[in-house]
């Protein structure tokens, strides 16, 4: 029989719904001879200490046994910049009828190719803490970047033998791995205040020219709730705390809002002793469509 030269973007979906020549191009970028993986949140710590800038003060860091970090391991302090918050402006995404997908696609290539003489950092951790949900995400940046890696590691969890251990029971999705390639040293002509490239069906997503750590962790979180999404779970950027009372049932309250209006401080409230509370998570969780039943994303700082 004969054989088919080429094929059109929508052939090559409905053959593999999980090919995007978007993620192809994301993707492989982490199997480059330039990229090093780390392997543990000791090796990212002692990484992060050694980034032009950085501040090792000498305030401890309570269980750095629990956390993985070497014994000993004092508090970290970097100034990133003019930037503190998340730059929406930059945020493209490729599945949106109002981008143009193929242009997208090809400032992808260049910026990526921009940044091939760079040494780049690796990690993967898990996004999920419950095996009804456990997402596995891989991460790059450039080396000077260790800084935010910890961060990130830290953030979400690390993926060690105890977490693949949990990993291997959990639900399974039809779902390919999340990709998240980071360069704030790269700036694309075209968006010279920062360009994010998400394909959230084909869960990767690339960020250039923009330091600031939120981009990776919402960046992150994004594709995740994208997947929650898909598979009956409603997203949810907020707080959960449970209030006990000895005369009826516990009740859980969620608390929703945009960044900075007062979430963290009405999930940690604890009105003065008068209610028996427990803080069950403050940032990113999905609830179940099926069963109203809730899974962190991410074991956060304020936990």
């Amino acid at each position: 029989m004969s054989t088919k030269e080429r094929y059109s973007q929508d052939e090559l979906r409905k053959a593999n719904p999980m090919f995007s020549r978007v993620r192809a191009t994301i993707e492989s970028a982490f199997y480059g001879n330039n990229v090093h993986e780390v392997t543990s949140v000791a090796e990212a710590y002692n990484l992060a200490k050694k980034q032009s800038g950085v501040i090792v003060t000498d305030l401890p860091i309570l269980h750095t046994k629990e956390l993985g970090l070497p014994q000993g391991a004092t508090q970290l302090v970097y100034n990133h910049g003019k930037i503190l918050g998340r730059t929406a402006s930059a945020r493209h995404f490729t599945d949106d009828p109002k981008e143009d997908a193929e242009a997208l696609a090809g400032n992808l290539r260049e910026d990526i190719y921009a940044g091939h003489e760079q040494k780049y950092l690796k990690a993967t951790v898990l996004v999920g803490l419950d095996p009804t949900f456990a997402v596995k995400a891989h991460v790059m940046m450039p080396e000077d970047q260790a800084f935010n890696l910890l961060s990130y590691i830290l953030n979400f969890h690390f993926f060690d033998d105890e977490v693949a251990e949990m990993y291997k029971k959990s639900k399974v999705y039809n779902e390919p791995d999340i990709y998240f390639y980071f360069d704030p040293n790269v700036t694309d002509p075209d968006y010279p205040k920062g360009l994010g490239v998400f394909d959230a069906p084909h869960n990767c997503a690339a960020v250039f020219n923009l330091r600031y750590f939120g981009e990776l962790k919402k960046g992150t979180l994004t594709l995740a709730w994208a997947i929650a999404h898909r598979h009956g779970y409603t997203a949810c950027h907020g707080g959960e705390k449970s209030f006990h009372f000895t005369d009826k049932d516990d009740k859980v309250f969620a608390f929703y809002g945009l960044s900075g209006s007062g979430k963290s401080t009405l999930t940690h409230e604890m009105y003065d002793g008068k209610y028996d509370i427990t803080v069950l998570h403050d940032d990113a969780f999905i609830i179940s469509r099926e069963d109203g039943s809730s899974v962190a994303l991410e074991p956060s700082y304020f936990d």
